[in-house]
């Protein structure tokens, strides 16, 4: 977030790992964890909702095709938006309080929920889903992107319950799938994170999607839509490992004590949707 954001005439930070290190320095280990507790609130109901939302919607596709795949995500990515839009408004806020440009000598939130809270009693709802259609955007096609991954991964590399290497395959499926989602709609996370620092310190700087485009490549060039990607990646790949690794074991694990009667028997264990 800070490197999407950063003003390009006075730039805060060199890359990734420079950021990485004057957060520490600045403001110590701490820093890094800023806006932690907006992501805390906010990322079960959205995990439940992407795979509920995608496993029901295959069932009711009736065939697992890759199309399929792709659209089931999507639904899943374009509900989900409703609770990542205001999650990732108040952890945007939080990460920029106190750094460079935006540093005041009081800080505007306390934490995550009362930034939510100062920002719906002065701008109402409509600021609380502000950077709504960028979100959207971008999350229905990377969530498509996200479990065709997957789906083509764990078929390639033979991904069966009685395989001993069962584990890391999905971990490597999993953070495979992540990187590709993220790649395949950074830009427009870039413009997201810009709508929504919008503002901050009172400086409204864009009038919509279109004008944050047209200002970013004209200031910056289309190198803009690239900024953060390689953290953005570090990040995504151990993340998503970790999610789809968790959940399909989870379902493999319940599946095997039939306490899921609704789930037609196989022994695939393709994608989540299926066990």
């Amino acid at each position: 977030v800070r490197l999407q954001v950063q003003n390009v005439e006075k730039p805060l930070y060199r890359g990734t790992f420079h950021c990485f290190q004057s957060i520490i320095k600045q403001e110590s280990a701490f820093g890094l964890y800023k806006g932690i507790g907006s992501p805390m609130m906010g990322l079960t109901f959205i995990n439940a909702l992407v795979f509920g939302v995608q496993g029901n919607t295959l069932r009711a596709l009736g065939k697992d095709t890759p199309l399929n795949q792709f659209i089931a995500g999507s639904a899943a990515g374009a509900i989900q938006c409703v609770i990542c839009c205001p999650m990732e408004l108040a952890k945007t806020r939080m990460q920029l309080q106190g750094t460079g440009e935006y540093k005041l000598k009081t800080k505007n939130y306390k934490n995550s929920l009362d930034c939510l809270i100062k920002i719906y009693q002065k701008e109402g709802l409509r600021g609380i889903n502000r950077g709504m259609v960028s979100t959207f955007i971008r999350e229905t096609p990377s969530f498509g992107f996200y479990f065709l991954t997957y789906d083509c991964m764990t078929r390639y590399l033979g991904c069966e319950a009685e395989d001993s290497y069962v584990i890391p395959k999905l971990l490597f499926s999993g953070g495979m799938s992540g990187i590709v989602s993220w790649l395949s709609t950074y830009p427009m996370d870039v413009i997201k994170s810009r709508l929504q620092a919008d503002g901050v310190g009172g400086v409204t700087q864009y009038n919509g999607i279109l004008d944050c485009v047209r200002k970013s490549y004209h200031e910056e060039g289309w190198r803009v839509f690239t900024r953060g990607l390689t953290s953005t990646l570090l990040r995504a790949f151990p993340v998503n490992a970790a999610t789809f690794a968790t959940v399909t074991v989870f379902l493999m694990y319940m599946k095997s004590e039939d306490n899921l009667p609704e789930c037609e028997p196989g022994p695939v264990i393709h994608q989540p949707s299926s066990l």
